[in-house]
């Protein structure tokens, strides 16, 4: 028995874009990027959230009336949370009738987490899928994430791990011979502009994935490229992708994963959206884009 505990903000039951078959994914909060276009903003810091959600406020106030730090005001009828003052406490969430107030995040023991998990293990089996950890970054929760991984591996339950690769490499060694599947992030290749667009430098990224590579597990790793029109799909940077899979020889696959706008999760947050403005690509870019890659020899599917 295990009373190690974790954070997490989401289970997803019977997904199909995580890996194969049919799998349950588990979003584990806290992340060290911060991806302008990031599409999970609720996972990225490792404590708890609030979230506002404004079509379900009916302007009652109730919120403001028990909020302990007088943190919560109404302005035109609307919600507003002072963020600087907010301790996450979750007694507006608790008292609001109509559920606008939500609390993100909960803290959950390996054990806890086991059950949730082994509940679909006759669709694991069924489906040839199992579990996905995801994020925010799983590895950002390392000691918690290689305890779950454990048990799995006790359970043979199958592991996909969706991960940007930003981890020390001590910490991301540690874990590879319990992972199935790597579901690997490659955003952009030069250095300064992965630092301006994610907030850290590639480095790292790069050295645990040809790590994985020369582990001879290449081919236990999908490539997921996220397309973002202006940033990620620049001849540079697609140029610099082309020569490292030719580098890395032995992976064969890869999702494009189209930008799409999440600028109503981010409000719900409080948080600045970066990419305001921007567009999705369109059908024949990513269908351009798909063929060039196969060019390669590589498998290529568009969306996860």
């Amino acid at each position: 028995m295990s009373s190690l505990k974790g954070t997490i903000f989401n289970i997803q039951r019977y997904s199909i874009h995580d890996g194969p078959g049919i799998r349950t994914t588990v979003f584990l909060k806290g992340c060290p990027l911060r991806c302008w276009w990031c599409h999970n903003p609720e996972g990225l810091t490792s404590t708890r959230d609030i979230a506002y959600i404004e079509f379900r406020c009916i302007g009652c106030g109730t919120c403001a009336q028990v909020c302990p730090l007088n943190a919560i005001s109404l302005k035109d009828g609307k919600v507003s949370i002072d963020r600087s003052r907010c301790v996450r406490c979750g007694t507006c969430a608790k008292y609001c009738p109509s559920s606008a107030l939500t609390v993100i995040g909960r803290e959950i023991t390996v054990d806890e987490l086991m059950q949730e998990i082994e509940r679909d293990e006759l669709l694991y089996d069924y489906s040839e899928g199992g579990v996905t950890f995801s994020g925010g970054e799983p590895l950002y929760q390392p000691e918690f994430l290689k305890a779950v991984l454990l048990e799995c591996k006790k359970h043979g339950i199958h592991v996909a791990l969706d991960t940007s690769g930003y981890a020390p490499p001590e910490v991301f060694d540690s874990i590879i011979n319990y992972v199935d599947l790597f579901l690997f992030d490659i955003k952009l290749l030069d250095v300064e502009e992965h630092i301006k667009y994610t907030g850290v430098s590639n480095k790292i990224i790069l050295r645990n994935l040809k790590n994985l590579v020369e582990r001879g597990r290449g081919k236990d790793v999908i490539l997921r490229f996220p397309v973002i029109p202006g940033i990620t799909d620049t001849e540079k940077n697609l140029k610099l992708l082309e020569a490292l899979i030719t580098e890395l020889r032995t992976i064969e696959e890869i999702d494009l994963l189209p930008f799409h706008d999440v600028s109503e999760k981010y409000a719900r947050l409080g948080m600045e959206y970066k990419m305001k403005g921007h567009r999705a690509p369109s059908e024949e870019e990513l269908k351009s884009l798909k063929e060039r890659l196969e060019a390669l020899g590589l498998y290529v599917k568009i969306g996860g």
